[in-house]
């Protein structure tokens, strides 16, 4: 995967910093957020078959889990029998990553450019990953997925979204000083990126806040049309 270079984004610049700083205390409150999210675990294993389903010679084309994070999105996806490997822009999640999951493959790298030949992935999962990108990156990214897909390939996304604001930044967090932005948009907003970067939307779930969370989650399944 490419490198973070002195042509990259300052969004992306600041988001790898900010990750960079509290990778260890992240990873460690939240070794798996899915632990207790059966919906998201379920969906997971739809985004499984359907991915094994679009194979054309019984071996299903790669996977990538975009903003990979600690990695337990790819090993539950490993474990599901995808090819898969996970993809972070901080190089301090993807050391901790390989870490806890050394016969797994991370790497660094940015989702709005991979380092990747068009038509290479079966899938692609981005779990509250885009809240990082700008609105006018998000375009990019999109383009990127549809890129890298093979005809029929799936991508599952999921996200937060508040109907009241549209940004939010934090300075602070874990008790270290940071500077990340978060980017809300509605499940609508969304899929409308979608398919102006030519996907079909096959799925499109609200889940309610649960817990102590306090903001809804978007949930977005689609796939990259057959030629």
């Amino acid at each position: 995967m490419r490198s973070v270079t002195a042509e990259t984004p300052d969004f992306i610049r600041a988001t790898r910093t900010s990750y960079d700083t509290i990778a260890d205390a992240y990873t460690e409150q939240f070794p798996d957020h899915l632990a207790d999210s059966p919906l998201e675990r379920s969906l997971l294993g739809a985004f499984a078959e359907m991915v094994s389903a679009n194979a054309n010679d019984g071996a299903p084309a790669p996977v990538a889990d975009l903003g990979s994070g600690p990695g337990y999105v790819t090993a539950r996806l490993h474990a599901l029998g995808l090819p898969v490997f996970g993809v972070d822009v901080s190089p301090r999640m993807v050391e901790l990553a390989r870490r806890a999951h050394p016969d797994l493959r991370f790497h660094v790298g940015s989702m709005t450019s991979l380092d990747l030949p068009a038509g290479t992935l079966g899938g692609i999962v981005a779990l509250y990953s885009i809240i990082h990108v700008p609105d006018e990156h998000l375009p990019a990214a999109f383009a990127e997925f549809h890129r890298v897909l093979v005809p029929g390939g799936h991508v599952l996304i999921m996200f937060q979204f508040d109907e009241t604001a549209d940004r939010m930044h934090l300075a602070e967090r874990f008790g270290h000083e940071i500077s990340l932005d978060y980017y809300w948009r509605t499940p609508e907003a969304v899929a409308e990126r979608l398919a102006e970067a030519g996907f079909q939307l096959q799925a499109r779930i609200l889940r309610e806040p649960r817990g102590e969370e306090k903001m809804p989650r978007g949930i977005l399944l689609a796939h990259k049309e057959l030629r």
